[in-house]
């Protein structure tokens, strides 16, 4: 045969894009359309916020044409299309086909709209790539719709742009109104449509000289033979009949098995502020409930609790409508988070409310446990997931994102993920590469070929859907997935649930590999850093509520004080929102962080009046200056969980000049600072040890130029280091002292804005205690602060969730290399055997430890705290104005120290006026506390959680200072370990009244349940 691929191919696709796919409707009649446009407050017409429903069906509406310009960024307008259909037209398929004027492509980030009846009622929503509307007439087929466009303007092409905020956005009108009509679908040829795509997707992922290519190439050609190109629908039977033969031929035997769920990552926040998302998913789910009421066989995952939660308050009509597909299996509860948070910065405790907060609200409103946890999209995944996972009732994990690996690719995709504590969860990641899968013959090869565990397994799981900006499944979607559940060629899809995926494979994956520790993405790095104010906020609030709780708790059964447990639920679930994975590690548009941390603005306000008015309630009247102590650990003698008179401090802080520099010293510490103020050396006198190492000097601000590859406020690049200013000048020096402290304050300019740096003594303090505050407006810069520490060891450790991770310093192989910036929490600690040094912050998260040759032999570690940065996109104001950072470096330190400065940096002392106030329980041993509550389902309970920090067996008596009826160990939800939720064997040995004896395990996570008698 002498046949030239190219030609059949190109003939294919001319008649698909110029006569099929056009044939596939006709218009009946244009639809009248009259527009409302809401004016805003600025006079911008179009660009007010959103108005409810019923405003927007009862508005005056004025004649519109189409073609016709609508739309200035985030604004919202209102069209009302109407029409007539004749008698002897309304028989057959009709449906509405509306272009707002959007490009085809991107839905979910551009111009979309919501379609509403005249009575309020959602039909669906409209995108780019879903532009239709079914018709719905009355007895004299008159047709009549509200359709609430949303004018989102397209800003994600990566550049620096105004139009992330209304108050700095243009008002251009940016769409115009390209179509509005009522047509007639030609059933036969949309299924020809479907079939072609199919097929000639299937064409270009098989071999070139495979047989199977070649007789697809054949029955295409055929096909096309049988059309009458000026009669499409009359003819497209036919040429369906000459692809039948080879559409049936089933899959091989060992076909790819592709468990296909339906999916719509929507983005809590990113490129839209959070009022726009709540319109998303309004939009989602009812097409999602379009296609089931339309009978195509969708199985659709929906996570994101906080997503249910607006639905329920702003379209009831539509909640009560998903409750009942929950129930009917169309929609499936996934992850059971309040949202798909980021998965690394996020606290302890915070980690343990998105999996309680999220799980409470699914089974309260569906009655529905999640088995899985469910992240596709974050940053990369905290070693102490896997237990808390399993400790709130999840089976399994699912991820995506580390496929998107710079340089080592992931060698699995099924396999048993191990924590820091030794717990291990079945994780799943999608050989498909992508959350957002159109199911499409490409992605379906992808997703068959790239699998790492073939031969053992055979199985995976595809989300399919328009994500990010939501959108979901479409019928195109399904179509494929019908024509491909069975066919030569291609990997077997089936639509069904996740659970579904995991049974499958669980049951044909006998031994799945293991991989221990982080799951570390080789990209988004500046995540940790990027937003500086979002981070401190979030930090501020988890303690916050840390505090609140437990003084409450405290208040409530010592003083009878009414515990406000719905009021402190939406505390939390409010600062849960700004976990999402696109607002807290900083890669939103700026609007998103004017409304964010204004909210955390307001809980910061309420949790302080509710820790002032119960730690008064506890303190009484006595006239005593009592400080309150919320960190597990004593401090200056107050008890941990209690409030004491502190002790006086028995140590004097002096400090006096040293040539143009200065030196701090108390009975701990001797500090030197020159004439730069840099400190030349930190002498640890309880060692007899220097902590800078020979020809260093620390304290020094850094700046790089920092300008990555691809995603500003996302990535930075390991070439950021080959570019480095040294903030070393110093303006001016000086220094202070009062009974309890000596400081040296620094200042000194950075690129025209002043800084100051402070370094400060206390007594009975064992740690240096550095400040900085800066006035930023640098773009495309990177400042860090280094403090090089004189210890020779090959890994440290950093604070994670209840725990601590160990990575090492080296960089023996690229997995090691492009690790080069981590996050720690409150603190980090590197260490050789004998001596360690930690250094604890306040509300810091980037870091980079590089090993250094040392003047006279061996190494020295470079600490350096990732400060700020200057992304150009998506805020080009990315942290504008003044901040203040606040770090303790701490010599000869343990991992106790490094522990005990880290909560004391984040947990001041309270004082106030009264009597001391007994902590509500003690806890004595090898644990800490990481939270004190009283049960969420109001028994009056109370709730201690607590963990072994060391990695290392040990034991701890936790002692109740009221009377106990009960105790019980308990999973995260408050609720007694079951199958599904222990991680090992229960941690109480005895108990005796109000006194539990424990046994944990390295790391072990412990909530205890105390009954009161």
């Amino acid at each position: 045969m002498h046949r030239h691929e190219p030609i059949d191919a190109q003939r294919v696709a001319r008649h698909l894009s110029d006569r099929i796919a056009p044939a596939a409707t006709s218009v009946v009649v244009p639809l009248d359309v009259e527009v409302w446009e809401p004016v805003a407050a600025s006079g911008v017409v179009g660009q007010a916020e959103p108005v409810p429903v019923t405003e927007g069906l009862a508005a005056d509406y004025q004649p519109f044409e189409v073609g016709s310009s609508w739309g200035p960024p985030w604004g919202t307008t209102w069209f009302r299309l109407t029409g007539v259909v004749a008698p002897e037209d309304r028989d057959g398929d009709l449906e509405v086909v509306v272009e707002l004027g959007w490009a085809d492509h991107s839905p979910g980030f551009q111009c979309e709209g919501t379609v509403y009846r005249p009575d309020g009622s959602i039909i669906k929503g409209i995108h780019p790539r879903n532009t239709w509307i079914p018709v719905e007439l009355d007895a004299e087929g008159r047709f009549q719709v509200y359709l609430e466009a949303a004018s989102n303007p397209v800003i994600n092409s990566w550049s620096s742009t105004e139009r992330g905020d209304v108050l700095t956005s243009d008002s251009k009108r940016q769409y115009e109104l390209l179509r509005a009509d009522i047509v007639r679908v030609h059933r036969e040829v949309r299924e020809l449509v479907r079939d072609v795509q199919a097929l000639e997707g299937l064409v270009l992922t098989l071999p070139e000289d495979s047989h199977r290519r070649a007789e697809l190439r054949v029955a295409l050609d055929r096909a096309m033979d049988a059309l009458d190109l000026q009669d499409v629908p009359a003819t497209a039977t036919a040429a369906r009949a000459r692809l039948a033969e080879v559409m049936s031929r089933p899959a091989e035997g060992s076909a790819h098995r592709a468990i296909a769920v339906g999916h719509a990552h929507i983005d809590s926040a990113w490129l839209w502020p959070v009022r726009e998302t709540r319109r998303k998913v309004a939009r989602t789910i009812a097409n999602v409930l379009r296609l089931a009421d339309d009978g195509e066989p969708i199985v659709f995952a929906f996570p994101a609790a906080q997503h249910s939660a607006w639905l329920q308050a702003d379209h009831p009509d539509l909640f009560a409508r998903l409750q009942t597909a929950v129930a009917q299996g169309v929609v499936v509860p996934v992850g059971g988070m309040w949202v798909e948070s980021d998965a690394n910065l996020p606290g302890g405790e915070a980690m343990v409310r998105q999996l309680v907060e999220g799980a409470a609200f699914f089974e309260e409103a569906y009655g529905f446990r999640c088995q899985e946890v469910w992240l596709p999209d974050s940053f990369g995944y905290s070693g102490a997931l896997p237990q808390l996972a399993r400790l709130a009732g999840a089976r399994w994990f699912l991820t995506q994102k580390i496929s998107w690996n710079q340089v080592d690719d992931f060698p699995h995709h099924t396999f048993h993920w191990e924590g820091i504590d030794g717990s291990r969860i079945l994780t799943h990641f999608p050989p498909v590469d992508t959350y957002n899968s159109d199911l499409s013959a490409r992605e379906l090869h992808h997703a068959a070929s790239n699998f790492r565990d073939k031969g053992a397994a055979g199985t995976a799981l595809i989300p399919f859907g328009h994500g990010d900006g939501g959108g979901g499944p479409t019928r195109e979607m399904l179509a494929q997935a019908a024509r491909t559940a069975d066919l030569e060629g291609s990997p077997r899809v089936t639509v069904t649930t996740p659970s579904a995926y995991y049974e499958a494979a669980v049951a044909e994956y006998e031994n799945p590999p293991v991989w221990v520790g982080e799951l570390y993405l080789e990209m988004h790095r500046a995540t940790y850093t990027s937003q500086a104010r979002i981070k401190r906020a979030n930090r501020t609030g988890e303690h916050l509520l840390r505090e609140a709780e437990l003084w409450a708790t405290t208040a409530a059964v010592r003083a009878g004080y009414e515990y406000p447990a719905a009021e402190l639920q939406q505390l939390w679930r409010t600062v849960l929102l700004g976990q999402f994975h696109d607002i807290l590690p900083g890669s939103s548009i700026s609007w998103v962080y004017r409304d964010m941390l204004a909210e955390h603005a307001q809980v910061q306000e309420r949790l302080h009046e509710i820790i002032g008015e119960t730690q008064q309630l506890l303190a009484g009247s006595g006239d005593q200056p009592i400080s309150f102590n919320a960190g597990p650990l004593a401090r200056a003698g107050v008890p941990a969980l209690g409030g004491a008179v502190i002790e006086q401090a028995s140590s004097a802080v002096g400090v006096q000049e040293d040539g143009e520099g200065y030196v701090l010293e108390h009975e701990a510490l001797r500090v030197r600072i020159d004439g730069d103020g840099l400190l030349t050396s930190i002498w640890d006198k309880v060692n007899e040890r220097e902590v800078v190492p020979p020809g260093q000097r620390g304290n020094l601000l850094q700046l790089h130029q920092d300008f990555p590859n691809a995603y500003d406020a996302w990535d930075v690049d390991p070439f950021y280091r080959n570019n480095v200013v040294d903030i070393a000048h110093a303006d001016a020096i000086e220094s202070s002292s009062d009974a309890g402290s000596a400081t040296v304050t620094v200042r000194r300019t950075l690129e025209g804005r002043p800084v100051t740096q402070t370094v400060t003594l206390r007594a009975d303090d064992p740690g240096v205690h550095i400040g900085v505050e800066v006035e930023w407006a640098a773009k495309d810069k990177f400042l860090k602060l280094g403090l090089p520490v004189d210890v020779h060891t090959d890994h440290a450790r950093y604070e994670v969730q209840m725990g601590h991770l160990t990575r090492p310093t080296h960089t023996n192989t690229s997995w090691d290399f492009y690790r080069f910036e981590v996050w720690a929490h409150r603190w980090l600690h590197v260490a050789e055997p004998g001596y360690g040094v930690a250094l604890a912050n306040e509300a810091t998260y980037g870091y980079d430890l590089t090993r250094h040759p040392r003047e006279g032999g061996g190494t020295f570690h470079m600490v350096r705290a990732s400060l700020l940065r200057g992304p150009g996109y998506p805020d080009p104001r990315t942290d504008h104005g003044t901040h203040s950072f606040g770090f303790v470096l701490v010599p000869g330190a343990s991992v106790d120290d490094a522990m005990a400065a880290g909560y004391a940096a984040n947990l001041p002392l309270r004082e106030i006026t009264g009597s001391p106030v007994e902590p509500l329980v003690n806890l004595d041993g090898g644990a800490v506390v990481e939270a004190v509550k009283l049960a969420q389902d109001g028994s009056g309970d109370v709730v201690v959680r607590l963990y072994e920090p060391h990695g290392a067996r040990s034991t701890a008596q936790l002692a109740a200072s009221f009377d106990v009826a009960d105790v019980t160990e308990v999973d995260l939800h408050e609720r007694p370990l079951s199958e599904e939720t222990v991680v090992a064997p229960s941690a109480i040995e005895t108990v005796e009244g109000g006194t539990v004896s424990l046994q944990l395990r390295p790391f072990q996570v412990v909530t205890v349940r105390l009954q009161r008698a």
